[in-house]
């Protein structure tokens, strides 16, 4: 027998009658678990059909698909939890820089560093700096009128234990598919749970400290290692490299700190889920992560945000540096809310993340899925200063009716789309190798025509054409995301993950 199960792999795969959605059937061994035939075919009904034969359902879909259909699909993570919030007032000063400063209990440091960022993000807005050379449209953005700082109310001592968290924060989660508790979580995984402006969990915390990795908040690691964050912080994007980032540097609330120690081999993936929840909210993360010499780190960030008919801004920063023999791979799911078919609401992604591979041999790998958000401004980028050091990028984005993203590689699905890039390279030793490769493509009729006339469904064909075009990109994945990745893209890409 067999029942619905989105997340499993398997050589058959059927929809589901109520919305439509790929499933993939599980095997139920146990007899208590087994279904009558007759409950079999209430299951099933309005699938296609449906017979039973050997204890095995078999389905065959009757129903024409097609890549709007595949594209149109409903956003599955726009709800809104309803939770007390402790949040700063409206717009944006110094006063406001401190009192996030304050309520994070930085040192010194940590608030002259925001004060001075501040005052630079000012001289940039009067002298109306924001980048305007990216090929996206939006209106302008009032920046006096955002809320800079929310976060769920918690007793005045904080969160000490997975046990003090909101029963409605880890009920999220569970509605998400990121549980917290450590038993419920993917073996060999350990999760930051970034909840508006704050960390509300961070799991395996003690297993990686065993070994003398760091993993864990920002802001923890401001108080607790303020030595590491002290050398490392605007090392690799300064508040003055651009708008957003001296925006983020003078704001920043909530990201991932992450410290490999020389010769150690993280022994599980490190994963950051980023959960905007509040209205009239930006949020401006910051991730900040250290492979010293001879370690690596893989590291994935996922991302969801409620609908909602106005948009929201996401800021971040994510530095990366990697010392001699050291080695990151930075892979990103981003599913940001993209707004509706109309082109209401969705999020403001302006993204600035930059590796430093500073030691000799050491290499960065970029990997990015994307399929969310309004607006998507994001180039990650490598300095390689150590001698034969080496910058990767994997790179596929998805977007659909008003959604618009700047990016190197691009499938355009539809008649209506476009693609706009802006590749960029900068080399000052003649003895480099530096390569760049772009591509797109266009699903045309011709090649689902091909397709349908050799048996192939319509929703197959786009499938086997997506999965051509997405195929290197998503083989680059820890395997524990590649569900996710599939599930974002809305097509079974089985056999190319591996």
């Amino acid at each position: 027998m067999y029942e619905f199960d989105k997340g499993a792999e398997a050589s058959e795969w059927f929809y589901e009658p109520k919305t439509q959605e790929r499933c993939w059937p599980t095997r139920i061994d146990s007899p208590e678990k087994t279904r009558s035939e007759k409950k079999q075919k209430e299951l099933y009904r309005g699938i296609g059909q449906t017979s039973l034969k050997k204890g095995k359902v078999e389905t065959m879909n009757t129903a024409t698909y097609t890549t709007e259909d595949l594209v149109n699909q409903e956003y599955k993570y726009g709800f809104v939890t309803e939770i007390e919030t402790d949040t700063v007032p409206r717009g944006l000063n110094e006063e406001i820089v401190r009192l996030i400063s304050a309520k994070k209990n930085e040192p010194t440091f940590m608030l002259e560093w925001r004060l001075k960022s501040y005052r630079h993000w000012v001289k940039l807005e009067k002298s109306q700096a924001e980048p305007k050379w990216a090929n996206i449209h939006y209106p302008p953005i009032d920046y006096q009128d955002l809320i800079y700082y929310s976060a769920p109310k918690t007793n005045a001592e904080g969160l000490k234990s997975l046990d003090e968290v909101d029963p409605k924060l880890l009920e999220t989660y569970e509605k998400l598919g990121i549980p917290l508790s450590e038993q419920k979580w993917l073996t060999g995984v350990a999760v930051d749970a970034v909840f508006d402006s704050v960390s509300v969990a961070t799991t395996f915390k003690e297993k990686l400290a065993a070994l003398g990795i760091i993993f864990g908040s920002f802001s923890e690691a401001v108080r607790e290692h303020p030595e590491i964050v002290k050398k490392y912080l605007g090392s690799v994007v300064p508040y003055s490299d651009n708008f957003f980032a001296a925006l983020n540097a003078a704001v920043f609330s909530d990201g991932s700190f992450c410290y490999i120690p020389k010769g150690v081999r993280c022994p599980m993936e490190l994963s950051t889920y980023f959960r905007i929840n509040a209205a009239e909210t930006g949020q401006f993360e910051r991730t900040l992560i250290i492979a010293d010499e001879g370690s690596y780190v893989s590291y994935l960030e996922g991302c969801t945000a409620p609908m909602r008919d106005v948009n929201q801004l996401h800021a971040a920063v994510v530095e990366l540096i990697a010392l001699d023999n050291a080695q990151i791979k930075y892979s990103t799911v981003q599913n940001w809310y993209p707004g509706d078919k109309d082109g209401k609401g969705g999020i403001y992604n302006f993204v600035t993340k930059r590796g430093k591979c500073l030691g000799k041999n050491s290499k960065i790998s970029w990997t990015q899925v994307e399929t969310g958000s309004a607006i998507t401004w994001k180039y990650p980028s490598c300095i390689l200063q150590g001698d034969n050091s080496v910058g990767e990028f994997y790179s596929v984005a998805l977007t659909n009716n008003y959604q618009q993203a700047d990016k190197c590689d691009s499938l355009l699905l539809g008649d209506k789309c476009g693609a706009h890039t802006f590749p960029y390279l900068e080399v000052m030793n003649s003895s480099s190798q530096v390569e760049h490769e772009a591509s797109t493509s266009k699903i045309g009729e011709d090649q689902l025509f091909y397709c349908r006339q050799r048996g192939i469904s319509p929703e197959d064909a786009v499938t086997l054409i997506v999965n051509g075009f997405c195929k290197q990109v998503f083989r680059e994945l820890p395997m524990e995301f590649a569900v996710e990745a599939q599930k974002l893209l809305g097509v079974s890409l089985e056999g190319s993950v591996g």
